[in-house]
């Protein structure tokens, strides 16, 4: 249920609302905008309470439900996109924010001959996985602190914000004391408790969308975080599992517009999990500038053939500097920046 107050309302009158939805045992989320305050009514017993409970009250301009099932990713909530600022990089603005760095953090020269090269490139962040949830318990499960240590001694280095995926709420300090922004990987959409975990801690986070979930169910996931606090969230369309083989998922384009249509969180397209081959990776990074993604999230490494994880989707530097200046023109031409 969202409660959108009159212009002017007073702080008092938005309190009254906060103190009725308590009353009834609901919990608040406030959207306070440049004129109004929303307040959005939480709980699983909102759909038996009149409106009129919230309408009467003085400041209230109109009481609406959510007929959707997530709720706080909703436009309904917050009508304006949400733009998320880490440090100097705005995500949801006119520039196309690229993301780039290695699958896994192997070593110093590794990450910073990489980091080095995509920031001189254009990226605008670095990525590189410190603990990687790998299929096989028999894979290069990454450095762990040793390279939470390393990324962080890029950003310091470099002075740019660091991307890194967290797998565990109990890594949850020391993973936030290292990086500045926090990824939920697609096996964890919906580790609820990790969901929660990362929006208390109010850092920065990417959720990437689940590789069988539906974007219904994906926004539901993003409502944990959101309902955590953590309201600097970004979406990341990845793939999805389907019958095709030729590629490692299949990528969903339209979840960029259907997303975009339906809630107000900017999101991000990682082009190499979708098609597990460095070929293609281009084609479905140009194909998701066209189609509006707010940003990319890419794999590069110097030396793919030799790489711990997933080298087959890893550009090369020079292929990752050639595909930057492709993106320029798309994105002039959507009327964004790279």
């Amino acid at each position: 249920m969202i409660v959108e107050m009159r212009r002017g309302a007073s702080q008092e009158q938005v309190d009254a609302v906060i103190d009725r939805a308590t009353k009834l045992h609901c919990g608040t989320q406030l959207n306070v905008g440049t004129d109004k305050v929303v307040v959005a009514i939480l709980g699983s017993d909102t759909g038996h309470i009149p409106t009129e409970v919230f309408a009467v009250l003085p400041g209230v301009e109109s009481v609406t439900r959510i007929m959707r099932p997530y709720k706080l990713a909703s436009r309904d909530f917050r009508p304006q996109s949400t733009q998320v600022r880490i440090g100097e990089v705005v995500v949801g603005g006119p520039r196309v924010v690229v993301i780039a760095g290695p699958c896994s953090v192997e070593s110093r020269g590794q990450l910073m001959e990489t980091a080095r090269h995509v920031i001189g490139a254009g990226a605008t962040m670095v990525r590189g996985g410190a603990f990687k949830p790998r299929t096989s318990p028999f894979s290069f499960q990454g450095l762990g602190e040793e390279g939470l240590e390393l990324l962080d001694e890029a950003r310091h280095a470099l002075g740019v914000p660091v991307v890194t995926e967290i797998i565990d709420p109990h890594q949850l300090d020391v993973v936030a004391e290292h990086v500045d922004v926090l990824q939920i990987g697609t096996r964890n959409m919906q580790n609820y408790s990790l969901l929660r975990a990362v929006g208390e801690s109010g850092k920065p986070c990417i959720l990437k969308r689940g590789l069988a979930a539906e974007v219904t169910e994906w926004l539901q996931a993003a409502d944990y975080v959101l309902a955590a606090g953590g309201n600097q969230l970004i979406l990341c369309e990845r793939g999805i599992r389907t019958f095709e083989t030729s590629t490692r998922f299949t990528l969903d384009i339209s979840a960029v517009g259907v997303v975009k249509r339906s809630s107000h969180l900017p999101v991000l397209v990682d082009p190499s999990h979708a098609a597990g081959h460095y070929e293609l990776v281009p084609v479905l990074a140009r194909a998701a500038v066209a189609a509006g993604a707010d940003g990319l999230l890419i794999e590069v490494h110097p030396d793919p053939v030799n790489a711990l994880s997933d080298g087959l989707q890893q550009l090369t530097l020079s292929d990752f500097s050639r595909l930057m200046g492709e993106l320029r023109a798309i994105a002039e031409a959507v009327g964004r920046s790279l």
